[in-house]
């Protein structure tokens, strides 16, 4: 291969290196950059850059939180053009939510307009709504212009935004956090503000106090649509002593009374990131197919509130019951994973357990406090330097005046006057003296000078000279009290107290969002009643057709009574049973299927479709149908002859899938399912040949192919039944007329024989009933 060289037309040739390390490096700075700026949220303040730059701008736009709206295109706009080179959709979809008081504990963004619901449904266009800031959210930012944190260039070098906020708050934990990022995640649930002050003043006080310690003050998440969290504590401590668990979250509920026995559940929290809309969709379907037999229907009454009711198929059933096949079957209960993945000092990725977070939160607010101290000495030294300035002129008021009246250049001579023991006399009163920028000692600083030059001529007044005084005396006091605080490691944590006690005043129970919204209770797991135990046993009548359309009519009906069916349709299952019974269905691919009676569509009409109810395959047939009697056992065989006994408990399906028992191989069908109530099993194949052997000579299966019947030269099986040896074999002849055949020795052999041609007089359909 020949050297690549740089050619003087196109410029200097590519560099070459291996697609591997290529592909490694720029794979590599990618996952640094998600994580980094897009995915995982800083420990400090709790948000993620665009959330962060959505503040900013709206602060730089003055959108308090007792000032007015601006349009959220405007600061969506702001947003992508100075801070955020992203999509305006991404942005504002950001700050939708930071809207959204379902979505957000507490949130930081006051939204006027549609900005979505707990059904689902999307914000309205960014064009059609309105915003500014909460009070909670100028916590956040409380201290930006006091130098609390350090400032960065934005995307283009115009001008400069925060790298984190200041955080009155720990937010990450008030508000939570989620995001996904390479290979790494994080998911963080809301919390109570109030807990969290408590926790961090108890860290304050104890520096190393445990987790397990901390639990007393946060007991758990406190979500924004509340619920019941069922989780043990034994699981809450572990998950936040190692920053990796889930909680268990519950709806809140309620039976209402509706008078003369009836009664009505009534949900009003669903879970955390639960959409009302689709949790009433699941529900339905849960209903339509069958797979909440207990519950009738599920209504949406909500307004501001949630309300949501579910009704009850009987009086009845027992609530917790139902409810309890709701958690299981639905969304009425979630869990809620917790990740604590974050950004220490917005650079290292860790899982962080509770105490770890609420320590970076206090070591950047010990941060921040320091740095507005020194900042505010800044500004106290500046200002003490000019009240020395103004108090050396209101001393020497004259010679002020006459330098400014007659000299060309009165800032230079100011600076240049020696104003000897009048600075003494002016700084007597304080032992610190502020710097000043000009060598000389007794002159004017440059800064004192532009003071004097700029004094209106109404603060030549004496009270203005005791103001002047007053407040000098004032800032001494105040500096005196920052130089203890920035040498006391004590005062300043007492310090960091104060503010979150005020805090706690602020944002704590007397505000409307402080009061802690999630429960805590145990899980109690209701065990699975049957289903008989719920429903009024009543009496009714199952009719299936030829085509397979069910139906149950009202009471025991004449099993001869003439029904109606559909054109070319007529009757082929007919029996008495009750509403509490389940019912049977074996079908011809070797599967049984299970319907509760009560279930049933009722008999006015045609029926249903029974491959509506259970997932029977259009080229599968039905076998019989027959009710469920537990302890029984069946005998199952396939048209090839092969079969086997099994028990009747064995076969009940707990899906609309079935269960598969009797294998079929080669084309075989399911032909033959009977309630073996004897000793002997009698076979006849489609050559008219019958053999009769033990029902002990089958073995005893839960699924399999089974074994061997009766051998055949040609065709198959065509029916097989169980009888009493003693009493004989009976069929129906020809004539309809019932024979018994009671010398049997004739067809009697072992299993799997050929056995004999069938005795004078069977019927002609090969069939034994």
């Amino acid at each position: 291969m020949n050297d690549l060289v740089d050619d003087p037309n196109i410029g200097p040739a590519p560099m070459s290196e291996p697609l591997r390390r290529a592909i490694g490096e720029r794979y590599l700075t990618y996952a640094l950059s998600t994580i980094m700026n897009r995915a995982l949220p800083d420990a400090r303040d709790g948000l993620k850059p665009v959330h962060r730059r959505i503040l900013f701008a709206m602060r730089e736009l003055r959108l308090g939180s007792t000032g007015g709206f601006r349009k959220s295109a405007k600061i969506s706009g702001d947003v992508m053009g100075n801070y955020h080179p992203h999509g305006d959709a991404a942005i504002y979809d950001a700050m939708a939510r930071l809207a959204q008081d379902f979505a957000v504990r507490y949130p930081l963004v006051d939204g006027q307009g549609n900005f979505g619901n707990i059904d689902g449904d999307n914000p309205a266009a960014s064009r059609y709504t309105e915003a500014r800031m909460t009070a909670v959210a100028e916590a956040l930012l409380e201290g930006l212009d006091e130098n609390a944190v350090d400032f960065r260039s934005n995307y283009d070098g115009t001008l400069t935004e925060p790298v984190v906020l200041p955080a009155a708050f720990p937010n990450l934990l008030a508000n939570g956090a989620s995001g996904i990022a390479v290979g790494m995640a994080t998911n963080i649930p809301p919390h109570n503000i109030s807990e969290l002050v408590d926790a961090c003043l108890h860290l304050i006080k104890s520096p190393e106090a445990r987790d397990d310690t901390l639990l007393s003050h946060v007991p758990g998440p406190d979500f924004p649509t509340g619920g019941v969290i069922v989780e043990p504590s034994e699981s809450i401590a572990q998950s936040y002593r190692t920053g990796r668990g889930s909680f268990r979250l519950r709806c809140r509920w309620q039976t209402e009374d509706l008078g003369r026995g009836q009664w009505q559940i009534v949900v009003t929290e669903i879970p955390y990131q639960v959409q009302k809309s689709k949790l009433i969709e699941k529900i339905a379907e849960l209903i339509q197919t069958k797979k909440l037999p207990l519950l009738a229907d599920v209504r949406d009454e909500s307004a501001d509130d949630v309300r949501l009711i579910l009704e009850p198929r009987s009086r009845n059933v027992d609530a917790q019951v139902l409810m309890g096949m709701l958690f299981r079957n639905s969304d009425l209960e979630v869990k809620f994973a917790l990740n604590m993945n974050v950004l220490i000092d917005g650079v290292t990725p860790q899982v962080c357990s509770l105490r770890e977070v609420l320590r970076a939160f206090l070591d950047f607010r010990r941060e921040v406090l320091i740095r507005r101290s020194r900042h505010r000495m800044e500004k106290i030294d500046h200002r003490l330097e000019v009240l020395e300035g103004l108090i050396v002129a209101f001393l020497n008021l004259d010679r002020v005046i006459d330098i400014i009246r007659y000299d060309d250049a009165p800032k230079a001579a100011l600076m240049r006057e020696d104003w000897g023991g009048e600075f003494v006399r002016a700084s007597s009163e304080a032992d610190y003296v502020p710097p000043r920028g000009d060598a000389e000692a007794d002159g004017l600083s440059e800064t004192q000078a532009e003071a004097i030059l700029n004094m209106r001529l109404r603060s030549l007044r004496r009270l203005e000279e005791m103001a002047l005084l007053k407040e000098r005396d004032s800032l001494m006091e105040e500096r005196a009290g920052l130089e203890d605080l920035l040498e006391d490691g004590d005062r300043q944590w007492k310090s960091i107290a104060n503010q979150l006690r005020e805090v706690k005043k602020t944002f704590g129970k007397d505000h409307p969002d402080g009061a802690r919204r999630t429960g805590f209770s145990e899980a109690c797991e209701v065990p699975e009643t049957p289903l008989e135990a719920m429903i009024d046993k009543e009496p009714i009548t199952v009719v299936c057709s030829r085509m397979g359309w069910i139906r149950a009519m009202t009471g025991h009906i004449d099993l001869n009574r003439e029904l109606k069916f559909k054109d070319g349709d007529g009757p082929r299952f007919i029996f008495h049973a009750e509403t509490t019974d389940r019912l049977l269905v074996f079908g011809t691919n070797g599967r049984f299927y299970t319907l509760g009676a009560a279930n049933l569509p009722g008999g006015r009409g045609m029926g249903e479709p029974l491959r509506l109810m259970v997932d029977l395959p259009n080229e599968a047939e039905i076998v019989d149908l027959f009710i469920h009697r537990p302890g029984r056992k069946l005998l199952v065989a396939s048209d090839a002859g092969d079969g086997f006994v099994v028990e009747e408990d064995e076969v009940v399906a707990q899906t609309r899938s079935g269960k598969q028992v009797l294998n079929l191989r080669g084309g075989a069908r399911a032909l033959v399912c009977r309630a073996v109530s004897g000793d002997h099993v009698a076979c006849v194949g489609e050559n008219r040949k019958v053999l009769i052997f033990p029902v002990g000579d089958l073995p005893e299966m839960t699924r399999g192919k089974g074994v061997r019947l009766q051998k055949f030269k040609d065709g198959g099986l065509s029916d097989a039944t169980t009888f009493d040896l003693e009493k004989g074999l009976t069929w129906h002849d020809p004539a309809g007329r019932t024979r018994t055949e009671s010398d049997l020795s004739e067809w009697t052999g072992k299993r799997a024989g050929a056995g004999r041609m069938a005795p004078r007089g069977f019927p002609r359909d090969n069939k034994f009933t």
